[in-house]
């Protein structure tokens, strides 16, 4: 599926009708602003919001944004412009979109589908080498593959096959958190570390078999409560996390790894959180070279209800003052030969990833050396330095 026949731009199909919140770089304050979009235009909303946290803590955020949607004093930038700007060079000096949360706690869920499931199975036994990968792929599916996808995981069905599986030597850590009764809950990126629409992702020269994962993000506030939904790309090195189930922080945060965009929708009367059970969120690769990979993330078919991710994230075991986002995992996992066979498929730098959803838009992506990029140096005490020259601006 072509991400373009689901949205052309960036924006959802409804733009018109949706609630959608976002970030940009002002380089005249050098500070993000919260915006909002408005037809054609970005809006600035930093007048009533320090930040999308806070906007999302609000029970009446949405009328907020209207409000200021329909502030005929607001900054208004055309959204165009903001969209020329937002490449894989931009800098300091540029307007450009940034990633649409800003305090929240980046967390992520894995194994959330029967098929990804199966496919980190495979990187573990094959210990992250991909020439291994075929025969064990073949291997893994005729002994497990069949028997899996109708288990409702932490069900007394799901006890019995762990049984079974513990029995044939076949047990694995992705198992448990599969179709265990706890999901794999990680840490993706620290606060404010996400990039967003037009950025590069990084890819780091230690990984020689890594892969886009396009999924739902939900946006949570601080009282577990689930108030919008993005798009977001998982970067994962495959090799690395094959190796061992331990380094899935190397393999998962690094630098430029958690791609988020382009705009947070809110949930108002006309999109809620039924809306996006069944969305169906499409990826599309197009390498330097001409090559082109495309693929599907149903998120209908996922093992668990979005309200088991968020209850194993937040609750009395742990608080999120400032609210988090939650990657929901992946059913796409690609397998096909990108160059040698039987070598599968890994990125190479100057890849476009574009994932694409009717609800929430295009999250568009180069893929770069993470070596090369920008460091990270945008955090929380040059958040807080930024909203106090956005202040001191306002007041002139």
């Amino acid at each position: 599926m072509d991400t373009q026949e689901l949205a052309p731009g960036p924006l959802p199909a409804d733009a018109a009708t949706a609630t959608l919140v976002g970030r940009i770089w002002d380089p005249e304050v050098r500070a993000a602003r919260v915006v909002a979009v408005a037809g054609d235009y970005l809006v600035d909303l930093s007048g009533s919001v320090d930040s999308v946290s806070s906007l999302v803590e609000r029970d009446d955020s949405v009328e907020v944004v209207r409000a200021g949607v329909e502030n005929g004093a607001a900054q208004r930038w055309p959204l165009e412009d903001v969209l020329a700007g937002s490449t894989d060079t931009a800098g300091a000096n540029d307007l450009r979109l940034l990633a649409p949360i800003d305090l929240q706690v980046v967390k992520a869920c894995g194994v959330t589908f029967v098929d990804s499931m199966v496919e980190r199975l495979i990187e573990e036994r094959c210990a992250g080498n991909p020439k291994l990968a075929a025969e064990m792929r073949e291997r893994v599916t005729e002994a497990i593959g069949g028997s899996l996808a109708d288990l409702r995981p932490g069900s007394a069905a799901a006890a019995e096959v762990k049984q079974l599986l513990v029995e044939q030597g076949l047990w694995s850590a992705y198992l448990e958190v599969g179709i265990g009764p706890d999901p794999e809950v990680f840490s993706k990126a620290p606060v404010l570390a996400s990039v967003g629409y037009g950025a590069g992702v990084g890819v780091p020269d230690f990984s020689s078999w890594n892969n886009p994962e396009p999924e739902l993000v939900l946006v949570v506030d601080s009282r577990g409560a689930i108030r919008g939904a993005t798009l977001g790309n998982d970067v994962n090195l495959r090799d690395v996390e094959g190796r061992s189930a331990l380094l899935l922080g190397k393999a998962k945060d690094n630098n430029a790894s958690s791609a988020i965009g382009p705009f947070v929708r809110l949930f108002d009367a006309g999109f809620n959180l039924e809306s996006v059970r069944e969305e169906e969120i499409s990826l599309r690769v197009d390498g330097p070279e001409g090559y082109v990979m495309t693929g599907v993330n149903s998120v209908g078919r996922i093992s668990r209800p979005f309200e088991e991710l968020v209850a194993a994230t937040h609750g009395v075991h742990h608080q999120y003052p400032d609210g988090f986002v939650l990657y929901t995992g992946t059913l796409f996992a690609p397998t096909a030969d990108r160059g040698a066979p039987g070598l599968g498929f890994t990125h190479s730098y100057g890849d476009t990833v574009k994932i694409s959803s009717p609800h929430l838009g295009t999250l568009l992506n180069t893929v770069r050396r993470m070596e090369d990029l920008e460091p990270w140096e945008y955090g929380i005490s040059e958040h807080i330095a930024g909203q106090r020259r956005i202040d001191r601006s306002r007041a002139r």
